[in-house]
């Protein structure tokens, strides 16, 4: 029986691999900031009983860490998926947008090394696991709007492959998954078109495979992974042009 570690898991993407997980039998921890909404993902899963909830932000490290003894304590911890993260538009020329800079950064990208740290001495120690990192294709090129996300999640995917490389030989597998539009609370915001926009609970089954295989890096849905690929061969004047014009996610 697996145990599974999620944040981010009161809604959007960490509520569908809580779903996915608890369909294949996997005993879950899963920590929001939100306790009634955690407790009614909770109750809708299979052998609900069995779940943990820890109600925190993920940048209380302490927190964090005293979830993650909580949750070990249960038994090994087979996956850890660093999911929680935060979206907004911003603008270097407002200076108020500074203080969301900071946030997003904070949110995305250090409470993804306080969620993976408590539990990589464990795993060590047991010679296998699975770290899972939530990067985006908006980390493959800077969108317009976007500066702090794409860079946070940028951060993600580029920290995701130091730590690969850090535990190679470990037993550890790190996994970073880059969604392209997923259909959650966070996207139906966008005021933009989303091409191959995918339901969420594929999205969970196909990550769930992704991370089942050790997968250092898989783009979903693969269509997206082809823009990602195309994006990165664009020559920055060309790209430039291309997208000065693009829709800004909204502030």
């Amino acid at each position: 029986m697996q145990r599974i570690f999620i944040t981010g898991a009161s809604s959007g993407i960490g509520a569908a691999l809580a779903r996915q997980y608890a369909g294949q039998g996997a005993v879950l921890g899963l920590a929001a900031r939100r306790r009634d909404a955690l407790e009614e993902v909770r109750a809708s899963l299979p052998g609900a009983a069995l779940h943990a909830v820890y109600p925190l932000d993920v940048n209380d490290h302490d927190a964090l860490a005293a979830a993650a003894a909580d949750f070990l304590r249960g038994g090994d911890v087979d996956v850890v998926i660093a999911n929680a993260g935060v979206s907004r538009g911003t603008l270097t020329d407002y200076p108020e947008d500074t203080a969301v800079f900071a946030q997003i950064l904070a949110t995305n990208v250090t409470a993804t090394v306080a969620t993976f740290s408590p539990f990589v001495a464990a795993m060590k120690a047991r010679g296998q696991g699975r770290l899972v990192g939530i990067g985006s294709v908006a980390g493959i090129r800077g969108l317009p709007g976007g500066g702090a996300y794409s860079a946070s999640k940028a951060a993600v995917i580029s920290y995701c492959e130091s730590l690969r490389v850090e535990l190679r030989g470990s037993g550890i597998k790190v996994v970073t998954i880059a969604p392209g539009y997923i259909d959650t609370p966070m996207t139906r915001g966008n005021r933009y078109s989303m091409p191959f926009l995918m339901p969420v609970e594929r999205f969970a089954a196909r990550s769930v495979e992704a991370i089942a295989a050790g997968d250092s890096y898989r783009v979903i849905p693969w269509q997206m992974g082809l823009v990602a690929k195309l994006l990165r061969l664009l020559p920055n004047w060309l790209y430039d042009l291309a997208f000065s014009k693009a829709p800004h996610k909204a502030r």
